[in-house]
Parts: C-alpha cells; structure tokens; sequence
C-alpha cells in the first residue's frame, strides 16, 4: 500500500505542509508545518497548525516524526507546539549545525545557544534510513538552498522536495541565503531527477502563475520534460549562470530575519529575558 499524503496550504507564505501516513489509526509524520506569525503586532497563532491537529486526531493517528526539509526564510516552525500537542521527534538533516553557527553570528545570540543541532530530537545523516509505522523512508541531503537541505523519500514512490524544486512552471530554489550554493542545487536536482519517472514531487512551496491555482504534486518525468529551470537538456554552466543571475534581482523574504531566530532553535521562541518576554532581533544596515 503506498504512503497516505494530505496536504495543508498556507497562503500567507505559500507554504504546503503535509501528514503522511499508511492508514487511519496509524504513525504518521508531519512535515513543514506552519506557526502564523503576524510581522505588525509581533504575534503568533496556531491556525494552520490546529487544522493538522484535527487532521491527525480525526484519522486516530500517532505522531512519530516532526520533519523539516531546513531552516525555513518564509515561515516559523510549528513543530514544538504540535510535539506538545500530539507527540513526535523533531527532525533535521546533521547540516542544520552550519546554518546555526552562520545565524548565531549574525543575530548575536545569547552564548548558551549551542551550534551543534541539539535543539532537534534528532539529525538525519545522508541516506539515513526510518520508518513512519510501517512505511520505509529515507533522508536525501539535498544541499544548495541552504547547506542542511533535505528530501524525504517515502516507500520509493514519493518523495518531499523542500525547496529544492517548485512546480515545473515555477523552477527552482533560490541560491543566495549564507551556504547557498547553486553548483550543489544543480547536483541535489539531478539526484532527485535520477528518480523513475513516475515518482511523485511533492513541493513545500507553490507560486503559481496567473490563471492556476496553488498546487503541491508533480512527478520527476513532468519536470524533467518541463521544469523552466532545469528541464532536461540543460547543463550545470547554463543552470548556475541563470540561478546566479536571477538571485541577485531577489529581495530578501518578509520574514527571514524573525523566523531564522526560531527555527534554528526547532521552532522554540528565544529564551524569555528578565521581564518574562521573548524578543527576535533585527540586524540593522547589514543587508
């Protein structure tokens, strides 16, 4: 029986997050989910992660695994609110200790902070092996994004993409966040093309173009025919020339810098100061 995937769309950052699961009163996993953040008030809220809430307790399902793909620009970790509501391992790829060190540096975190992934209940080194219930799943570092990107393979017939490959009529993943790499996109890519044809993509992100609608499944044969990036017949040179050139036109995502701070903590708010509240920091005239 293959993998039960249902997908969760938030519009505010066009962020899919998933349950994927083998039947009803089984172990799931869920991966990329959101906690709502609202820049103005400084606010948090838990709407699109209540609406997985309901998903997994409607379907009487335990909560193994919390995956991220990496540490999310566009969106904060929901992952310790739904590990508290439902249980679960918080989990990343073993890279996530080099984005920490880089964004330690640059917010000037408090000097507890460790650089070494312990924030997560788990590292997943390259090819690592697990399971969801009975359902065999593997973790593919796919770097380039970010250096701690990873894929989830589900029973060889689906597999989770991050951000490392949008729609075909979308593309590709920026390069340009600190150890962004496009050489290594172009690489990750064509490990996940490798795949059969029929494998299903699911992306973590969907900007459509005017006249469709969001949509989150596409399959490695439909990208490499189309995939306006990195169709099939483009080379590494052409690739990193166009990633290279369009990232340097890119602003910065609205909320990288509040949301890094909380997602390299594993979707944990900073430590509260003296006066019981948390505060994310803002790098003045560094960018």
């Amino acid at each position: 029986m293959s993998a039960l995937i249902e997908a969760f769309f938030d519009p505010a950052s066009s962020t899919y997050s998933y349950v994927v699961y083998e039947h009803d009163g089984g172990h799931c996993a869920i991966v990329d989910p959101v906690l709502d953040y609202e820049p103005a008030a400084g606010r948090t809220a838990t709407v699109q992660a209540d609406k997985i809430i309901d998903f997994v307790r409607a379907h009487q399902l335990q909560v193994q695994w919390l995956l991220e793909t990496h540490a999310h620009a566009d969106h904060f970790s929901a992952a310790c609110y739904l590990r508290q509501a439902l249980g679960g391992k918080i989990a990343i790829g073993q890279s996530i200790s080099k984005v920490q060190g880089v964004f330690k540096g640059l917010f000037n975190l408090e000097p507890e902070f460790a650089v070494d992934g312990s924030q997560f209940d788990h590292l997943f080194a390259p090819d690592e092996s697990f399971k969801i219930g009975n359902l065999k799943a593997t973790a593919l570092h796919v770097p380039g994004h970010t250096p701690a990107d990873m894929a989830y393979l589900i029973d060889g017939d689906a597999i989770l993409v991050g951000d490392t490959l949008f729609m075909p009529d979308v593309g590709t993943a920026r390069c340009d966040f600190p150890g962004g790499n496009a050489n290594q996109l172009f690489a990750s890519i064509q490990k996940l093309l490798a795949f059969p044809a029929s494998v299903s993509l699911y992306v973590c992100h969907d900007y459509p173009p005017e006249g469709r609608g969001p949509k989150c499944m596409t399959t490695v044969g439909e990208q490499r025919k189309s995939n306006i990036h990195v169709h099939d017949g483009i080379d590494e040179t052409a690739f990193v020339a166009m990633r290279t050139k369009r990232d340097a036109g890119l602003g910065m995502p609205t909320l990288l810098l509040p949301a890094i701070q909380v997602n390299v903590r594993a979707g944990n708010l900073p430590p509260p100061e003296d006066n019981g509240v948390s505060y994310l920091k803002i790098p003045l005239n560094k960018f």
